[in-house]
C-alpha cells in the first residue's frame, strides 16, 4: 500500500504460469481432510480484477462506480483492515451481490508480532475466523502485507523474519481450529528492492498459503511488467509455484499512465498471473507516492477499457 494512504487506512479500521498447473483450484491440505466442505476459488489465469477504492468497506458504491468507468464489474473486492477490527460481514454480502469476492488486508498495525504468534490475541482471531465461517463463501486474507519492506512496523528490520513466519502459522491455525476452512490464504510481499528484505525468509510453508501476491508499481518511464516483477517472480519460484495474483499495481502520472496501461496488459497477457488489483488512489508526494488514480478524461481510459476484454 502506498505509504500516504496506510495510516488514514489503518486508523479507520496475489506471477503463476499457465504451464505450473495453475489452472486448478488449490489442493486442501492434509490436515483439512475430513473437514467441512472447503469453499476454494479457481486458480485461474487472467480471472480476477479488482479496484482498491476510498470509501470501502463502508460502502460499496465506489467499486461499482469504478467498475462502471471501465467497462467491467470486479470480481474481487479488496478493502484493508485494522488489528481489533471485525470481519465486515455486510460488505462481504454487498460483494457477493456484486459477483464478487472480498479480499482483506489484516494489517497488525501496534499489535507486537510476537505476541500474535504466542496466542495473546487469539480471542480476537477466533471471533472474526467464526464470522468468516458462518459467512460460508469464499474470503481471501492477507496478513502484513509487505512484510519484506522496512516501512510497516511488523516489516523488514523492525520484525524477525521467523516471528513473522509464526505468527503467520499461527493465525491460520486458529482459522481452521474455528472450522473456517473458505478462506484462501493470500501471502503479499513487495516487490523485490535494494531496501527489501530476502522473500524466503518470510515464506510459512506452502500449507500455509493458497496464493501469492506481488505489490508493485510502474513509478518512472522505463518501468515495464518485466522489471517491475519479474526479478520477483524469479526469486519466488525458488520455493514455491503457488498461483499469483498482482495485489497492488497502478501506472501513475510521472511514468506516463497512458503509455503504461498497455505495457500492463501485455505483461499479464506473457505471464498469465491470477489477474490483478489497480490501486485507484490520487497521491501526491513524490514518484513512490504519485497520482495512481485511473485518468477517466484522457486516452488512459480508453487503453485500460481495451486491455480488459483480455480477461474471461
Amino acid at each position: 500500500m502506498r505509504a500516504a494512504v496506510r495510516a488514514a487506512l489503518a486508523a479507520t479500521l496475489s506471477l503463476g504460469l499457465a504451464g505450473c498447473g495453475f489452472m486448478h483450484p488449490p489442493a486442501v491440505p492434509a490436515d483439512l481432510a475430513g473437514s467441512r466442505a472447503v469453499a476454494t476459488l479457481p486458480a485461474r489465469p487472467l480471472h480476477y480484477f479488482g479496484a482498491y477504492e476510498g470509501g470501502v468497506p463502508s460502502s460499496y458504491g465506489p467499486i461499482t462506480k469504478f467498475g462502471q468507468t471501465v467497462g467491467r464489474q470486479p470480481n474481487l473486492a479488496p478493502y484493508y483492515s485494522a488489528w481489533l477490527a471485525p470481519f465486515q460481514a455486510s460488505f462481504a454480502a454487498a460483494s457477493r451481490a456484486h459477483g464478487a469476492t472480498p479480499l482483506i488486508q489484516i494489517n497488525p498495525n501496534d499489535a507486537p508480532i510476537a505476541a500474535i504468534a504466542s496466542g495473546r490475541y487469539d480471542p480476537y482471531l477466533r471471533s472474526y475466523a467464526e464470522q468468516v465461517r458462518n459467512y460460508q463463501h469464499p474470503v481471501i486474507i492477507g496478513f502484513g502485507h509487505e512484510m519484506n519492506g522496512p516501512w510497516f512496523k511488523w516489516g523488514w528490520t523492525h520484525v524477525p523474519p521467523r516471528t513473522f513466519v509464526a505468527a503467520w502459522r499461527h493465525i491460520v491455525k486458529v482459522f481452521r481450529a474455528a472450522g473456517a476452512y473458505n478462506v484462501t490464504w493470500l501471502w503479499t510481499v513487495n516487490r523485490n528492492g535494494d531496501n527489501t528484505g530476502p522473500l524466503r525468509d518470510y515464506w510459512p510453508g506452502a500449507s500455509y498459503v493458497t496464493w501469492i501476491g506481488i505489490d508493485g508499481y510502474y513509478e518512472v518511464s522505463f518501468d515495464n511488467f518485466g522489471n517491475i516483477f519479474g526479478p520477483t517472480i524469479a526469486k519466488i519460484r525458488t520455493f514455491t509455484k503457488k498461483p499469483v495474483l498482482v495485489s497492488e499495481t497502478a501506472a501513475g502520472t510521472t511514468a506516463g499512465q497512458a503509455a503504461k496501461i498497455p505495457d500492463m496488459f501485455a505483461g499479464l497477457r506473457k505471464w498469465q498471473p491470477l489477474g490483478f488489483l489497480w490501486f485507484d488512489e490520487f497521491q501526491k508526494n513524490g514518484v513512490h507516492h504519485q497520482n495512481w488514480q485511473l485518468d477517466r478524461t484522457g486516452p488512459a481510459l480508453g487503453e485500460f477499457r481495451a486491455g480488459m476484454k483480455e480477461f474471461r
